[in-house]
């Protein structure tokens, strides 16, 4: 196998001169999202829809980095905030109505723990899997080879080692499960605040649309 083979299989690879060609893609079009004018949210869009594999509306504020974009798929109404990376050398796949904070990292990219083995230039990327209507805070890791459920929101300055099941709230380091997110939680904005009557008219005025 080549070892553009071996990494999308993902099973430990170098990457050689074939593997690096296939990047300067993604560095052309970061190259290009990261120097535009941030105003220009047309442009902004559609350098993004460009870049990634799959992507409904997405949209990114830059600085983004990635490292082929084509390994990113995203659902409808992404959003990412600034300074993003994604190290996408296996799939990143994101699913409907996914939100980022500033700083978001996610890896799928590894090298093993020896020495020995790590300086033999072999290195791995695992799939991450984020499901729908997810919200990953500020400066928060994810690790490669995680699997975040559906409707779950992972606390700021978080570290996702290991897999989080949906409909709840995560965060730490390591990222552990805090609470279930219930119904109760549905008229509240931020902690014990609820939505003020104007605003929650309008909450149910968008809920009802859908």
């Amino acid at each position: 196998m080549t070892n553009k083979e071996r990494r999308d299989r993902q099973l430990p690879y170098i990457s050689d001169n074939e593997v690096f060609e296939e990047q300067k893609r993604a560095r052309r079009l970061t190259q290009e999202l990261n120097t535009a004018d941030r105003s220009d949210f047309d442009r902004i869009s559609e350098i993004v829809k460009e870049l990634l594999g799959k992507s409904d509306g997405a949209f990114i504020n830059p600085p983004f980095y990635c490292d082929y974009g084509t390994h990113i798929e995203v659902g409808k109404n992404f959003f990412a905030n600034y300074n993003c990376t994604i190290l996408d050398v296996a799939k990143v796949i994101i699913g409907d109505n996914c939100q980022m904070a500033p700083n978001v990292a996610i890896y799928t990219a590894g090298h093993p723990v020896h020495p020995d083995t790590r300086n033999t230039a072999y290195e791995y990327g695992i799939e991450v899997t984020i499901g729908d209507n997810v919200w990953i805070g500020g400066n928060t890791v994810i690790c490669p080879g995680v699997h975040i459920g559906s409707n779950t929101v992972i606390g700021a300055g978080s570290v996702v080692t290991k897999d989080i099941p949906e409909w709840v709230i995560a965060a730490g380091n390591p990222c552990r499960v805090i609470r279930k997110i219930t119904e109760e939680d549905r008229k509240y904005y931020f902690r014990d605040r609820a939505f003020d009557e104007e605003a929650w008219t309008e909450v149910e005025r968008i809920l009802n649309e859908k």
